[in-house]
């Protein structure tokens, strides 16, 4: 199906400004005003805002092996209700894609029960634990996106060196869930005065720190290109800031929770605060949002980890780890960060599409372009809606952001042309031409 998508707003250098797109053939072919188009499906946004398609490095489907909480269908059509267009899926199912054989099929259902594009991530070691190395050439000629242990931090140095040299070999990035083990002690939040408050054990920053100073020696000692997944501490922030000053290719994310939340919100026993690693303390956000202006921290990715209502039930002690994220994202970040002129739109568009492109090398679109793939995200700036879980596409409604009003609505997502999810604020609003 072929669209005209009249008035719209597109950032033009930095500016919003009303334009018509034209979509034929799953791409772009033309961007101007008062475009007229014979055979077209026509759909009047009336000044809706249009952006390339969200990209999100850190997923969790949960598809084999825990389909009680997210499916390959359901978690991409989660993602598609975000704006998202691309996501990358963490290996921490059942069973890992450990092998060329199961990375492939992963893919190939992946392709067939996806409604977004999928990048697959391949573990660093067998069966995710910290001993055998995976065969990095073959599963990145099976079609892994990069190679991750999430869930859990390789805990032998000498593991993480040598599945840095691979990786180097094959020229992929290594994504590190970065957690010494022997540290955390069974804590489930941040070791701070609200573990104090609560009697609940901490989980203290050296967690993070230790094992990210580990391997940032061994970052600069091999030259691979390092990404820390969901950054949360201060001190984290700092050491990535003098690794990338003196040369270390390292790369981070953090999440849209981590920016927005530090333990103080978490008030009483609540499953839904729970997530790895923890909500950290004021201090460590306010760095996280400056690390963010000053480019130490390179793109923003929603961890999506949905859980079971039952699985987080259980009160912050026993609750499984982690929250739902791409179906609130952008309205989450829209409302608290651009509204409130922390950032501009055109800076959330960089950090949630043009810098996970590039610090990736996806080769997806990252601008609204003539003879560009049409995936394409389209939101409401304008309406204020709450964040209801009747709403979600997800299997899983498991984040502390339920009846938060914000703006920022998702109205379409279009991919390779073709619309993935759509608002009913837009069905009526689509005609015959």
């Amino acid at each position: 199906m072929n669209y005209l998508l009249k008035n719209g707003q597109i950032l033009l250098s930095g500016e919003l400004r009303i334009r018509d797109l034209l979509i034929v053939a799953g791409r772009i072919a033309a961007i101007g005003k008062n475009l007229v188009a014979s055979g077209v499906k026509t759909v009047d946004l009336q000044h809706a805002f249009i952006t390339p398609g969200l990209v999100d490095l850190h997923v969790h489907l949960r598809d084999p092996g825990m389909t009680a909480e997210e499916t390959i269908a359901t978690g991409s059509l989660a993602a598609a209700h975000g704006g998202f267009t691309f996501v990358g899926a963490m290996p921490n199912v059942l069973p890992v894609p450990d092998n060329a054989e199961k990375l492939s099929q992963l893919i190939q259902r992946q392709q067939a029960e996806g409604v977004v594009h999928i990048g697959q991530y391949a573990t660093i070691t067998q069966k995710r634990t910290s001993q055998y190395l995976v065969d990095f050439a073959q599963l990145k000629q099976a079609g892994a996106l990069a190679f991750s242990n999430d869930g859990s931090g390789v805990q032998s140095a000498r593991t993480m060196l040598q599945a840095m040299q691979a990786a180097q070999t094959v020229n992929l990035p290594i994504a590190a869930h970065v957690e010494a083990e022997e540290l955390v002690q069974g804590g489930v939040i941040n070791a701070g005065v609200t573990a104090k408050t609560l009697n609940l054990p901490g989980i203290p920053e050296t967690a993070e720190t230790a094992q990210l100073a580990r391997d940032l020696v061994l970052a600069q000692a091999t030259g691979v290109h390092y990404h820390m997944c969901h950054v949360s501490t201060a001190a984290a922030v700092q050491m990535i800031r003098c690794a990338k000053q003196v040369g270390v290719n390292v790369t981070c994310e953090v999440t849209p929770h981590h920016l927005l939340l530090s333990e103080q919100a978490i008030c009483n026993d609540d499953g839904n605060f729970k997530m790895n690693p923890p909500l950290r303390t004021e201090h460590d956000r306010q760095a996280l949002l400056q690390g963010l202006l000053d480019g130490t921290i390179d793109c923003i990715a929603t961890d999506h980890a949905p859980h079971t209502i039952e699985e987080k039930q259980l009160g912050l002690k026993k609750a499984a780890f982690g929250i739902v994220g791409s179906e609130t994202a952008f309205s989450l970040l829209y409302t608290h960060l651009v509204k409130t002129n922390f950032c501009t739109l055109a800076q959330l568009i960089e950090w949630l599409n043009q810098q996970p492109i590039k610090i990736f090398s996806l080769g997806l679109p990252t601008e609204l372009a003539v003879g560009a793939p049409a995936d394409l995200a389209i939101f409401d700036l304008t309406h204020p809606f709450k964040i209801n879980a009747a709403d979600f596409c997800s299997k899983s409604a498991n984040t502390p952001f339920l009846g938060e009003k914000v703006y920022g609505k998702t109205l379409c997502t279009i991919v390779a042309g073709k619309i993935v999810y759509l608002a009913d604020e837009l069905k009526a609003a689509i005609t015959d031409e």
